[in-house]
């Protein structure tokens, strides 16, 4: 977390080459290892236990996921083989200065030139790994409406600039497109459905990484609960860490099957995927940073200092808490969602 980067390419390659994570949930006849949801929600759910600094959830949650549902045979063809083995680190840029992940907020202009190359021209921000991707998708809009571009590391005109953040373990970059050359991914103006499935999907992957963490620091909180000794008793023993504990156990078990349920909808292609995204997302929100905060509490002054890991697990659920939208507004996509 202390590198520019943000990751370890050796640890990258060896997930890549010995593991084949980035292979998971791509078909075989991309390179992929053809697996389902339900194995990646096991793998994110251990990433987020560990904490892992690396562009895996930008790569694969995101810009596989986008390729997958783009329905551009061609575009697959070309990228997905390398993102599966590895060589390949992608991410989507969509959201832009006032943080809207929304359709609304596509404002960056995709231009078509007299030669027919399509030109993009504005600025993207909160972009995951954007400084480090090989492979940038690009959510712009034409005359026709959202479309979806392709634009690789080298573009003449792209400018990636590292930004600072609450989490140092997730990094975010700032891009600028001065009429960048780019490939088109999709239909013009057919772009939209693609990304909001996309979003889907991409809020069950990062509820699985929150229940993750939120065990984790679960476990953390009981280790020192037992460990500290106070008044002549470890602290563990008092009522009041006890039912603090005891809440956060419920919470976290509750998030566990919600992020579960939503991961098995995903690998059975169920209609009602869209909605336990949302519900996943805002349950798993809430559970995570609580015992984030929690742990903190219980932990008491050294959980505050710079050399104790629990800070840094409040820093991540805080971060995952507001990205692709915190647990208020998807319990309100969620109402809409389920008629209410």
């Amino acid at each position: 977390m202390e590198q520019t980067e943000g990751f370890d390419r050796a640890v990258w390659r060896q997930m890549a080459e010995q593991l084949e994570l980035m292979a998971l949930i791509i078909p075989g006849e991309y390179g992929g290892a053809g697996h389902s949801y339900a194995e990646l929600s096991v793998v994110l759910d251990e990433m987020g236990r560990a904490l892992l600094c690396a562009p895996y959830f930008a790569t694969v949650a995101l810009a596989a996921n986008l390729l997958l549902t783009s329905r551009d045979e061609p575009a697959k063809e070309e990228y997905l083989p390398g993102i599966a083995s590895g060589r390949t680190i992608a991410t989507v840029a969509l959201a832009e200065r006032q943080g809207d992940w929304g359709e609304s907020g596509i404002t960056l202009e995709a231009t078509r030139t007299p030669d027919g190359m399509w030109r993009l021209s504005g600025e993207k921000h909160y972009v995951l790994d954007g400084h480090v991707a090989d492979l940038v998708l690009v959510v712009a809009r034409t005359r026709a409406g959202v479309s979806l571009f392709a634009v690789g590391k080298d573009a003449t005109g792209l400018t990636a600039t590292p930004v600072a953040t609450l989490d140092p373990t997730r990094k975010l970059a700032r891009l600028s497109f001065d009429r960048v050359r780019a490939r088109p991914v999709g239909a013009d103006g057919e772009g939209w459905p693609a990304v909001a499935r996309m979003l889907d999907l991409a809020a069950v992957a990062l509820a699985a990484e929150q229940t993750g963490g939120a065990q984790r620091v679960l476990e953390m909180a009981v280790a020192y609960a037992r460990l500290r000794v106070q008044f002549g008793r470890p602290i563990g023993s008092f009522q009041a860490i006890k039912h603090k504990c005891a809440d956060l156990l419920l919470e976290v078990e509750s998030a566990r099957a919600a992020a579960y349920h939503a991961g098995w909808a995903v690998a059975e292609d169920d209609d009602e995927v869209p909605v336990l995204a949302s519900l996943a997302k805002s349950c798993c929100s809430e559970a995570y940073f609580h015992a984030a905060a929690e742990n903190i509490q219980i932990h008491g002054g050294i959980g505050y200092t710079w050399e104790h890991p629990a800070h840094l697990y409040f820093r991540r659920a805080k971060s995952s808490e507001l990205l692709f939208g915190d647990a208020a507004h998807h319990r309100e996509l969620l109402a809409r969602r389920i008629g209410v």
